[in-house]
């Protein structure tokens, strides 16, 4: 039991010993982020890098719902009168405008929630 104590109280005398010297030897400036330079990445903050994303994304999924109401408009056009191929057209045109509601409000918010977080955490910049 004597020789646990002993073993003990020397690890945390040495813990405590060395503890300063390698909390001291961390630069709160250099956390490994210098690394991804030589990648071609940057500094941003997660935050714009997040917004970038969600942008990105969201606008590559209105151009697709855009093309699927003109697709749908196309295929009207080329009917002929056709019942059942203006009704498909409709259908198309009917799934692109509700898929543009969807981006548009899945848009308003990420841009809320984003701003929010912003404004929370004493950041500048907006959505």
């Amino acid at each position: 039991m004597k020789k646990l104590l002993a073993a003990s109280s020397l690890f945390l005398l040495l813990g405590l010993l060395v503890l300063p010297n390698v909390a001291g030897a961390i630069n709160a400036y250099d956390l490994g982020l210098n690394y991804g330079t030589g990648t071609g990445l940057t500094h941003e903050d997660l935050r714009t890098t997040a917004s970038s994303i969600i942008n990105i994304a969201l606008s590559l999924l209105g151009i697709i719902a855009v093309v699927i109401v003109i697709v749908g408009g196309v295929k009207w056009m080329l009917a002929g009168g056709n019942e059942e191929k203006t009704g498909e057209a409709k259908n198309l045109i009917g799934a692109g405008v509700i898929g543009l509601v969807i981006i548009l409000c899945a848009y308003a918010i990420a841009a809320f929630v984003i701003n929010s977080l912003v404004t929370a955490t004493g950041g500048t910049g907006t959505f």
